[in-house]
């Protein structure tokens, strides 16, 4: 059985994760206007001020604002306790499974301010060639992605865990 991981340096990490994603988005929210771009590396990637109501790519963008501002808090709340819980008391063996869980949840946890405050999160990376866009993100988004990846990763390749 494997020993129950410090949880004070989940909290903490994912708390800095959380914390630097809040602050990007707050240095994009003061420095831009809605819908403002500036190309980093011209036709490929830029810095552009959006806000999404929706989930992941946009989803459920159609819900009515409060519908939708109380779905995705309570859907995410969920999903934090989840990851703690994870985390907590069925932790995985590895470094980079239990490094996936603090992503997950400081990356929730960042979006998860902005549900509170905004109603919506602020997205600012903008990938794209050409005419064609992936959907835009922010830091919390990154850390989600990479920590699902990680965990993915980790259950493969422990399958009997």
């Amino acid at each position: 059985m494997t020993a129950r991981p410090g949880i004070s340096a989940f909290f903490l990490a994912g708390g800095l994760l959380a914390l630097a994603d809040q602050a990007i988005k707050r240095l994009v929210t003061a420095n831009f206007v809605l819908g403002e771009s500036l190309a980093l590396i011209p036709g490929f990637l830029s810095l552009t001020y959006i806000r999404n109501r929706g989930g992941a790519f946009g989803i459920f963008t159609g819900f009515p604002p409060m519908w939708g501002r109380l779905f995705f808090v309570a859907a995410t709340l969920a999903a934090l306790v989840f990851v703690y819980y994870l985390y907590r008391y069925k932790p995985p063996e590895s470094a980079y499974g239990r490094l996936a869980l603090v992503l997950i949840f400081g990356g929730g946890l960042g979006n998860l301010v902005d549900r509170v405050l905004l109603g919506e999160v602020v997205d600012f990376v903008d990938v794209y060639l050409g005419s064609h866009h992936w959907p835009a993100f922010n830091l919390a988004d990154s850390g989600i992605s990479v920590g699902v990846v990680l965990l993915a990763l980790d259950v493969i390749r422990r399958p009997g865990d």
